[in-house]
């Protein structure tokens, strides 16, 4: 059978994955060229070598998504992979008719083959769209273990945005850890509250030998947590499966891809911001959760916010920052930092889109809707320091931080801050608590 020549669709994280479990070591496949999307700056670089294994002395080239069609002709391309997440179904579909039209296959690959399997204990944290709240979900979990006298080793989603080969594996155990691996403002958002817990977590590009290095860890590893990204479902074969639905976008829980493989995967489904979201909202996500998955056990759940100082919003004119890639293609209207602005009686939300500059500029004409908050974008330090003016240049009383982070620690803002924080509150019976421990009882024998 002749070698196919593929390329791998991706936006630097499930792509590496899928190529690391499915195609590295086989000879019956040549992966030309991987594509990038979503994540700024990351096309024109290299798969690199070393990781690429012996098939591939010179790495692999990414290109940017638009030259699909020219890369499948001129790479003589038999197969395209769409290996990433978060992304509409139409979306996904008309980036297989344009493979297609171009005389290419286009495939996803399911969630058997690539899923690790782990020699401890495994939870994995999904959702059915970016911003849902798998960070708290997962920080309320490693509470209850730890509580149990389980020492608990999380491991997520890749974010390799600097150098490959350099981020192939990452420890985080503590805060020097961030500044030693040079991380981005949304790596910090995802690393730092783990951290700040005192759990140790890991990530990096390949995810065989970070499961070896998590269940070895120096500190001791009773159960592995997946804490994923974006909705995408597990790279390691879990013993229970969360998934964290958002009733402020109802709907979309059955019409984005992977968000119904992580629905339908789901042994325990939480039914976030049921505080905050319509009674109609909520029933439709209810109803859908019963047509995709009727076994899965279902929480209601709530992330309140709560603020370190919030008597100075009242009557201001408030800035909100909020989650960088829940704004963009995670395509939430309104975060933490706008409902905190809110509810503490600010008197305006200022639009800091006339003030922007450079690469968060850019931000705001790829994802016009947004609208009046700021994405805390920061994937490099020009969009740091972009995103560090666009803030002092935007005419506000208040900069209202709803990140996970304190950006004060990243950047200087020459205003008064308020940094808002949230974690996730079970409503009723069942919750979390039950669930884990009819886990541990099951598992850990």
């Amino acid at each position: 059978m002749a070698t196919k020549n593929v390329i791998i669709i991706g936006a630097a994280g499930r792509d590496f994955h899928n190529f690391n479990t499915c195609f590295r070591d086989n000879p019956d496949f040549r992966v030309v060229a991987f594509t990038a999307a979503q994540i700024p700056d990351i096309a024109g670089r290299k798969y690199p070598a070393e990781l690429a294994g012996k098939l591939y002395p010179k790495g692999i080239p990414i290109y940017a998504e638009t030259d699909l069609e020219k890369l499948i002709r001129e790479l003589q391309v038999d197969e395209c992979v769409f290996s990433y997440s978060d992304i509409p179904y139409t979306r996904v579909m008309h980036l297989g008719a344009r493979v297609n039209a171009a005389g290419a296959d286009f495939k996803m690959l399911g969630a058997g083959q690539n899923m690790l399997k782990s020699k401890k204990p495994v939870v994995a944290i999904g959702a059915v769209r970016t911003g849902c709240g798998k960070s708290q979900t997962s920080r309320r979990v490693i509470e209850i273990l730890m509580k149990m006298g389980l020492k608990v080793v999380a491991v997520r989603h890749p974010m390799p945005y600097g150098n490959i080969a350099e981020q192939k594996v990452q420890r985080y155990a503590t805060l020097d850890d961030l500044v030693k691996h040079k991380c981005t403002i949304e790596e910090m958002e995802e690393y730092e509250p783990h951290v700040a817990r005192g759990n140790v977590i890991y990530a990096g590009v390949d995810y065989q030998d970070i499961l070896t290095a998590a269940e070895n860890d120096p500190d001791g590893c009773d159960v592995i947590l997946w804490d994923g990204g974006n909705n995408d479902f597990p790279f390691y074969r879990p013993d229970l499966t969360i998934t964290v639905t958002d009733p402020h976008r109802a709907g979309h829980e059955l019409s984005y891809y992977p968000g119904e493989v992580t629905l339908r995967l789901a042994d325990v489904v939480v039914i976030n911001k049921i505080d905050t979201s319509s009674p109609e909202n909520i029933q439709t996500v209810r109803e859908n959760i019963t047509f995709a998955n009727p076994n899965a056990l279902v929480i209601d759940a709530a992330s309140p916010i709560m603020l370190d100082n919030p008597g100075i919003i009242r009557g201001k004119a408030c800035l909100a920052i909020e989650d960088g890639p829940t704004l963009t293609h995670g395509e939430m209207k309104i975060g933490a930092g706008t409902v905190a602005a809110m509810k503490w009686g600010a008197s305006q939300l200022v639009d800091p889109r006339p003030y922007a500059v450079g690469k968060i500029k850019e931000t705001f004409n790829t994802y016009p809707e947004i609208g009046t908050l700021l994405p805390a974008m920061g994937y490099g330090k020009q969009q740091i320091a972009d995103l560090e003016k666009t803030i002092n240049d935007t005419p506000c009383d208040v900069v209202v931080i709803g990140t996970p982070i304190d950006l004060n620690r990243i950047v200087k803002i020459s205003k008064p801050t308020v940094r808002v924080t949230y974690e996730l509150q079970e409503i009723g019976s069942p919750n979390l608590q039950m669930v884990l421990e009819e886990f541990v009882k099951k598992v850990m024998k």
